[in-house]
């Protein structure tokens, strides 16, 4: 299948053949039930399937534009290669009625629960065990681990090209309050919490206060925020105009055990509450 999407991308045809269409329908199976995925786990680093984002922008390409029924009297128009994710009891994933949806080509793993109204997008991956809640989005191809908790109006963003851009990755345990913008192939690790608030791009440099340095930028060209990492908003002072402060997201300590209990706290109370 790799080979024959590469080729297809590159080729850039007219018009596509019943064949090469039943190759794209294939693809967006495999990427719908997560046998591939646009950027995975490689020991410790991260690394980007570009022919699994050439196959999604195929779709793109070969889609036209057609009327999706929702709801009584309700259309909503896309292109015909990009359905809605259809839900089956069996597959396990909690969606709360309110509005929320997701494209085919996201992957949503067993136990995963969705609040309204939220988005996942193609290419995505969520992982088992997460909350994406209200008005939450998870953008093309970004990867969300397990027991990640994404907090209302956390937006998690996409990218399709340039095909070698790396997506924003979420590791296992994260959690993410709201109103939270992580952008630009920015890599959370494992167990870190993102204060309510934070933005995290790659072209805004990350404090790191109890190392007392600014992040260096990866291999990506963005940065990774260590494992364990609590960071929060913040400012720092221009050089030129010390009277004036930029934003500056600020890495104030390190996961401990009463971090620990006030994220548990929220999980807890979010489970009696849902």
């Amino acid at each position: 299948m790799k080979e024959s999407i590469i080729s297809l991308y590159q080729a850039k045809p007219d018009s596509y053949t019943e064949a090469e269409q039943n190759l794209y329908q294939d693809f967006l199976q495999a990427l719908d039930e997560g046998r591939i995925r646009a950027c995975e786990p490689n020991g410790s680093s991260w690394i980007v399937n570009q022919w699994v984002k050439m196959g999604i922008l195929i779709g793109f390409r070969m889609g036209k534009l057609t009327a999706y029924p929702r709801g009584e009297g309700k259309l909503f128009f896309d292109k015909d290669t990009l359905p809605e994710k259809s839900f089956l009891l069996s597959h396990q994933v909690r969606i709360v009625p309110g509005g929320s949806s997701a494209r085919a080509g996201a992957y949503v793993a067993p136990g995963v629960a969705v609040m309204p109204p939220a988005f996942i997008n193609i290419g995505a991956w969520v992982d088992s065990g997460s909350l994406v809640d209200s008005h939450a989005l998870v953008g093309s191809c970004a990867q969300i681990g397990k027991n990640v908790h994404l907090s209302a109006g956390a937006m998690i963003g996409g990218v399709l090209e340039p095909i070698g851009s790396r997506p924003v990755v979420i590791e296992d345990d994260v959690f993410v309050g709201g109103n939270t913008g992580i952008y630009e192939g920015i890599i959370v690790q494992s167990k870190a919490v993102i204060a309510s608030g934070t933005i995290l791009t790659a072209s805004t440099p990350v404090y790191d206060a109890v190392r007392k340095e600014f992040l260096p930028r990866d291999p990506g060209g963005s940065f990774t925020i260590p494992a364990g990492a609590v960071l929060v908003p913040g400012s720092r002072q221009m050089k030129d105009n010390p009277g004036f402060h930029v934003y500056c997201p600020i890495i104030i300590k390190y996961r401990d055990a009463k971090t620990d209990k006030s994220v548990q706290l929220e999980m807890d109370l979010r489970s009696v509450v849902d």
